[in-house]
């Protein structure tokens, strides 16, 4: 795998997923492809309790690629990247997103699937693509299930980033450490105490059963916010303007249509 790496601890029932680009950790469609062969392989793994996403290097992940938004390519960037949520809704695997450095946009959006966000204090969580002039179709369903509507509105609206230490405020985080290290070895110690000794069949059916009313949600409305994208926004001057001006390194001119 070029984008992604996999590790498997204790007797191979933990799967620790990689984000390694080199860089931002950016989830484009190598990355994102990827990530969906390696969770599709396991739909037919019984023994799995527990997936955790983190990024290589300083950060989680700078999100998905602002150049596959583009109008050409929206559409199959935002199937693909829906594809991975749709996968780890029917996996039911219990999920943990250890965070460090930016987290924003799609990589906010993939930690806000897992089931338990941990962090450490240089953790930086946004969704600022209505700065870019778009929105984001799973983040807005997800942060109000999250951390109730008023706080989803406050960063959807906005764009703006938010400290660590806010974000656990806003109850978006479950734990918060000091640093990646006191994060890793926090992390493994949930893991050995909530995780292992567990069945990993009662753990699925855990998650299916709190999930419910999530999933009933995610699943309904997730293809309408697509659509809402793709076929109507994309279709604005100011939303195609966003994009190329934050590629071109220029402010946007808004045309207000």
């Amino acid at each position: 795998m070029e984008k992604i790496k996999v590790n498997y601890t204790h007797n191979d029932s933990i799967a620790q997923i990689i984000l390694d680009d080199g860089k931002g950790n950016v989830l484009d469609h190598i990355m994102m492809e990827e990530l969906q062969a390696l969770l599709n392989s396991y739909k037919t793994n019984q023994a799995l309790k527990l997936i955790t996403f983190e990024g290589a290097g300083k950060h989680f992940s700078f999100g998905a690629s602002v150049e596959e938004h583009r109008k050409e390519a929206a559409g199959a960037m935002l199937r693909s990247f829906h594809q991975l949520f749709y996968t780890l809704r029917d996996l039911s695997i219990p999920t943990v997103a250890k965070i460090s450095g930016q987290c924003l946009g799609g990589g906010l959006e993939l930690a806000l699937m897992c089931n338990q966000m941990f962090a450490d204090k240089t953790a930086k969580l946004g969704q600022p693509e209505v700065v870019l002039g778009v929105f984001p179709p799973p983040a807005s369903l997800l942060l109000p299930e999250k951390i109730g509507l008023s706080r989803a509105e406050d960063l959807l609206l906005t764009g703006r980033t938010i400290s660590a230490e806010e974000g656990k405020t806003f109850g978006l985080l479950n734990q918060l450490f000091e640093d990646k290290a006191e994060l890793e070895t926090g992390t493994n110690a949930w893991i050995e105490q909530y995780i292992v000794p567990k069945s990993a069949v009662a753990l699925r059916y855990a998650i299916r059963a709190v999930r419910s009313k999530f999933n009933h949600i995610f699943s309904n409305f997730l293809p309408q916010l697509e659509s809402l994208y793709v076929n109507q926004l994309m279709e604005t001057h100011d939303a195609n303007e966003g994009i190329n001006s934050f590629i071109e390194k220029r402010k946007p001119e808004w045309k207000n249509n």
